[in-house]
């Protein structure tokens, strides 16, 4: 009997593992689920109005995963947080933020104050960078850098990686708050 009843708590666990795993792959873009089932929203930090962001440029699970859940899975991954700090200064963000993010003729994005309060979550500071702002940063968002260029510009991946690095130096992870 109690073959039979460990047999069947066997397929049981089986059912619902292949279950999980096909409800955490139907999300946009064939990014996981969150747990409404939607990708996040972004908005522009200009002005809140909706951020239209192709589904096609989450192309990493990395990216994937922010897509779906707001939450920056680079944080605290040394190989990331290395990448992110070489894209600060390949897109020359440092003459404006400085070269630790601390601030120079920019502000600091360390926080724990910022311009902008949602930029304490990743998902705020992902759209942030990726549209640009009021105050004169411009768009570094694939395809809207340059928009002559639709091949120039940020990638989210990329983008994930230099929020990682950012994070690396302040007392924010920016996942505190994730999806919001």
């Amino acid at each position: 009997m109690n073959r039979k009843l460990g047999l069947g708590l066997l397929v049981l666990m089986a059912g619902l593992s292949a279950c999980d795993k096909q409800a955490s792959t139907s999300g946009a873009a064939g990014a996981p689920a969150s747990a409404s089932g939607e990708a996040i929203k972004f908005v522009k930090t200009q002005d809140g109005s909706p951020l239209e962001i192709k589904a096609e440029l989450f192309d990493t699970p990395a990216a994937k995963e922010f897509l779906a859940t707001g939450k920056n899975p680079y944080i605290g991954k040394e190989d990331a947080i290395a990448q992110g700090k070489k894209t600060f200064q390949l897109y020359s963000c440092t003459q404006c933020h400085g070269p630790d993010a601390g601030g120079q003729v920019g502000p600091a994005l360390t926080g724990p104050n910022y311009n902008y309060a949602k930029d304490a979550t990743n998902k705020g500071m992902f759209e942030t960078v990726w549209n640009g702002t009021n105050g004169g940063m411009g768009a570094k968002g694939k395809g809207l850098m340059d928009p002559s260029d639709p091949n120039n510009g940020i990638t989210p991946d990329e983008l994930l990686k230099v929020i990682a690095w950012v994070r690396s130096h302040g007392s924010l992870t920016g996942n505190e708050d994730a999806a919001s």
